[in-house]
Order: structure tokens, then C-alpha cells, then sequence
């Protein structure tokens, strides 16, 4: 056994890395034994975990456990970038969280990974034209997490969302790699238009509690957007916006603000 985990550590280190802690787990509280049990430690890989977990969080009257899980063994057989950037959220997840002291504790603990993760599988659907299961899944991640994605908005990898209260993100939103964001953040749109109608979120980018982003108007790369902000124009590469409406108040204060996660004004601008 400690030569396959070992094995599993050497090809995967992020889901041997949740082994080894899962199993830390169960002889630290014995009474979780039968929940990391088959949540983690039941399966081979992190794909089959992943599929397990989302289709357990989801599944209601309308739609089984079995269903979901079937659904989402699909989606990662398919498309193995989904499980890709799973890895690369729980990573930026333990990194930037203080809160966050494991690789398990997403997997298991944490909504807002959670339903990132039941956003991929719904983009996947949704890029596949199974358009009302996509449908579907954002309807139960909303009604389970409180998280809002629509299936067809594009979110790069290593997104962590911190605590992941009424996020919203709409339909032609694009969010890119290694973006932080705290709870009550909005990527909306200002009107009805059916075109092209949300926010451009570049790399890097740390978007504060409560901050408002409408329209489709860009935030550069390694910007930062104060907590309560209301973002109405363009953001530039590397600086700090805060405000109602929010203006440039300073730099962004160092190289990769969504991973630093310093929100302070006076010392970062």
C-alpha cells in the first residue's frame, strides 16, 4: 500500500498529497472515516473524487446522484484540462487562504472551489451543446453554493474564490488565470444587450469583498479591485481602482496581487 502511495505521490502530486492527508484525517477524527472515506480515499484518481463530490452536492429529486456522477465521469474522461485546473485551483487555494492549511480542505470543505469545479463540468456541457444539463448544474450550484456561473462564461485555472458567498459571473464574462476574488463580487452586465456584455478579467487580478464589475470593459493583468468597488471603465495592466464609481488610486503594489491577497490601500498603492 505505501509503495502505490508512493507511486501515486511520484505521477500526481497534488492528488497524493490529498491521500496522504485524507488518511491523516480519518486516524485525527475517526468519526469523518466513513465521509473521507468516500469522498476521497474510495477512489484511483482525483478525476473519479471530483465527479463523486460534485455529483453528491448536487444531485436532488430532480436529478440522482448516479445521474450526475455518470455526467461528470464523462466530462473528465473527455476533457482532461478540467481536472487540470482542479489541481491548479486547490494549489492556488492553499496558497493564497490563510484559512486554508491542506490540500483536502477544499475538496471537501470549501463551496467556492466546489462550485468552480461544478462550473467546469457545466462549461464542458455546455461547449458540447448539452446546453440544458449545463443549465442544470448552474441552477444547483447556485441553489447549493450560492454561487452564480453561467456555463458559458470562460474562467481560466487557479481561481480561488474565498468564502464564495453571491458570486456572480455572467454569460460572456472572461476570467483569467490565477485570479483571486472574495465573496459578494458581481461580473455583470448594464443593460439587456445580448452580445457581448461582461467584464474582461486579466491574469492575475485580485478582485476585493462586494466589488461590482459591469460591462464588457477589461481589468488588466496583476490588477487590483478594492473591496465595494463599482468598476464602470477600463481598468489598466498593474494598477489599484477603488471607489463608486471606482477610479486609478495607485499601483497595484507588487508583481502578482492575487496571490500576495494584500487588499490594503495606504501600503500596497
Amino acid at each position: 500500500m505505501a509503495e502505490t502511495r508512493a507511486k501515486i505521490a511520484q505521477l500526481d502530486p497534488v492528488w497524493g498529497r490529498i491521500i496522504s492527508e485524507a488518511e491523516q484525517a480519518v486516524l485525527d477524527e475517526p468519526l469523518l472515516g466513513g465521509m473521507v472515506h468516500y469522498s476521497i480515499l474510495h477512489h484511483q484518481t482525483i478525476e473519479r473524487a471530483l465527479a463523486y463530490r460534485i455529483s453528491l452536492k448536487l444531485a436532488n429529486g430532480e436529478m440522482s446522484e448516479q445521474i450526475l456522477r455518470e455526467i461528470c465521469d464523462e466530462a473528465y474522461g473527455a476533457d482532461a484540462e478540467l481536472a487540470l485546473a482542479a489541481r491548479a485551483d486547490i494549489v492556488a487555494t492553499y496558497e493564497r487562504d490563510p484559512a486554508c492549511h491542506r490540500f483536502l480542505q477544499p475538496m471537501l470543505f470549501f463551496k467556492g472551489f466546489q462550485a468552480v469545479q461544478s462550473y467546469r463540468v457545466a462549461n464542458w456541457l455546455y461547449r458540447e451543446g448539452r446546453k440544458d444539463l449545463a443549465f442544470f448544474f448552474q441552477m444547483r450550484s447556485s441553489e447549493v453554493f450560492g454561487v452564480d456561473i453561467h456555463p458559458a462564461a470562460h474562467i481560466g485555472r487557479g481561481i480561488m474564490i474565498d468564502h464564495a458567498h453571491s458570486i456572480v459571473i455572467g454569460e460572456t464574462a472572461v476570467v483569467g488565470d490565477n485570479v483571486s476574488m472574495l465573496h459578494s463580487v458581481t461580473l455583470g452586465g448594464t443593460g439587456k444587450e445580448e452580445e457581448d456584455r461582461h467584464p474582461k478579467i486579466g491574469n492575475g487580478v485580485l478582485i476585493g469583498a462586494g466589488a461590482k464589475v459591469l460591462g464588457n470593459i477589461r481589468v488588466g493583468d496583476c490588477s487590483r479591485v478594492a473591496a465595494g468597488s463599482v468598476v464602470l471603465d477600463e481598468v489598466p495592466s498593474c494598477k489599484t481602482v477603488a471607489g463608486v464609481p471606482a477610479r486609478v488610486v495607485g499601483e497595484a503594489g507588487c508583481a502578482q496581487p492575487s496571490i500576495s491577497m494584500d487588499h490594503l490601500i495606504s501600503g500596497g498603492a
